[in-house]
């Protein structure tokens, strides 16, 4: 990561525009068009566009965005079919989908498709007539009306109707595709949060990784006080301090000793929980925390990060994870890993899957992973808030969420309650 990067939005925190429409409709020409930079691939030939294609920029005032390039709705054969699938699972990603069609192809199942799966995962569209330099605007009325769709006319070589369009997207952008702040609706102005930071090998060299700068940017805008120490000095950065912290947030690996020097009246969390509410539903993953009592020798369980990245000794996805779920369980348990982009087909197959805290794919994203999951009757955990449970802090690293800390109380009182009628059941039966 250059050191310009360091100040960029990451990916993962911005809007996502997906562009679709059939091949050669000028897809990549709007994408060079809205950017006013030669960014994608144009060519005459149909299907250049094979795979999405990622590109983050700025549109003002929706602030920074990624426009994702996607290969033509109508492409053939058999590989064809692969790339129409890839494209159609960009849904998952998208905040915003951009509908360009071409006057001359017209329109027909490709697009009415398209359209009603957008709004099965109620992704707004925005639809674009495109090529209007060489086609008319007559047909707009016709073509609106088959759609069921507003079109706006543009065209991407003479950039005619361009600043129209980005209105139109700007309007049309979901005003809630941001999430939750990471912290700043648990601070007040003045407040101080202490982070624990470990530094280990895992970590970049020279840097902290992304969700700890992400929490300290959020605290700076809301005008409170990160105070960032490892966790050898968290006791006496704690003794200095002339007023006790609002929070405490830790790095999951350091979770025993952070709660051991964590006074009790000081809220503790851990940066993976904080995120698992930023990035995705809280609630939902502390149910699939819970299922991992019931692990059993022999069960499957999918270990998924989102992104790649260099392991290392003790790795935690590849060795911390599966050790401690072994102990859970009382023996071997069958692991998968999956990393990147897509989550594997079948998931029904598993018993748990344990998600990495999603600080490389935006909350739509992983939204929709925990949708597959609970889709396929799968529980599903991330690192933080499984590796609280196990180590049995997850109650106190919860009471900064007061809903997620009911939901811990009534399950476990369910639990209790079961335990108890089978307890009596047998002990009747003896």
């Amino acid at each position: 990561m250059s050191v310009g990067s360091l100040n960029e939005t990451p990916r993962g925190s911005r809007l996502h525009i997906a562009i679709f429409g059939r091949r050669n409709a000028g897809k990549s020409s709007l994408i060079n068009a809205l950017t006013n930079q030669d960014i994608a691939i144009v060519s005459d030939v149909p299907g250049t566009t094979t795979d999405p294609v990622y590109k983050s920029m700025e549109i003002l005032p929706v602030g920074p965005v990624v426009i994702i390039d996607t290969a033509g709705i109508d492409d053939i054969g058999e590989l064809g079919e692969k790339r129409v699938k890839k494209t159609i699972g960009v849904l998952n990603k998208a905040d915003l989908m951009i509908l360009v069609i071409d006057p001359c192809q017209g329109v027909g199942e490709y697009e009415l498709n398209l359209i009603k799966k957008s709004g099965e995962q109620g992704v707004p569209i925005v639809g674009v007539l495109n090529k209007i330099d060489i086609s008319p605007e007559a047909e707009i009325p016709v073509l609106e009306k088959k759609l069921g769709i507003r079109l706006m006319p543009v065209s991407a070589i003479t950039r005619q109707g361009i600043e129209d369009l980005k209105k139109e997207i700007i309007k049309s952008a979901p005003k809630d595709w941001t999430a939750p702040t990471i912290v700043g609706d648990l601070i007040d102005p003045g407040d101080t949060v202490v982070l624990v930071v470990p530094i280990d090998l895992a970590a970049p060299k020279g840097r902290i990784i992304l969700p700890q700068v992400q929490t300290i940017r959020d605290i700076l805008d809301h005008d409170s006080i990160a105070l960032v120490v490892k966790e050898r000095e968290l006791k006496k950065a704690l003794a200095g301090l002339s007023h006790k912290p609002k929070l405490v947030v830790t790095d999951s690996q350091a979770f025993l000793k952070v709660d051991a020097d964590t006074p009790r009246d000081v809220m503790m969390t851990s940066f993976s929980i904080l995120f698992a509410r930023y990035k995705g539903n809280l609630e939902t993953l502390v149910k699939g925390a819970l299922a991992v009592d019931g692990l059993k020798p022999g069960d499957r369980v999918l270990i998924a990060e989102a992104c790649t990245h260099h392991r290392v000794a003790d790795d935690i996805g590849k060795v911390k994870i599966p050790r401690w779920l072994r102990q859970k369980a009382g023996g071997e348990l069958h692991f998968n890993w999956s990393s990147g982009t897509e989550m594997p087909e079948n998931l029904g197959q598993y018993n748990l899957i344990v998600h990495c805290g999603a600080c490389m794919i935006n909350r739509k994203e992983m939204l929709h992973r925990i949708m597959q999951a609970t889709s396929a009757g799968v529980p599903i955990v991330n690192y933080g808030v499984l590796i609280a449970h196990i180590h049995g802090i997850l109650r106190r690293a919860l009471t900064p969420f007061p809903s997620a800390l009911r939901l811990l109380d009534e399950s476990s009182e369910g639990v209790s309650r079961h335990e108890n009628r089978v307890s009596g059941s047998v002990g009747a039966r003896l």
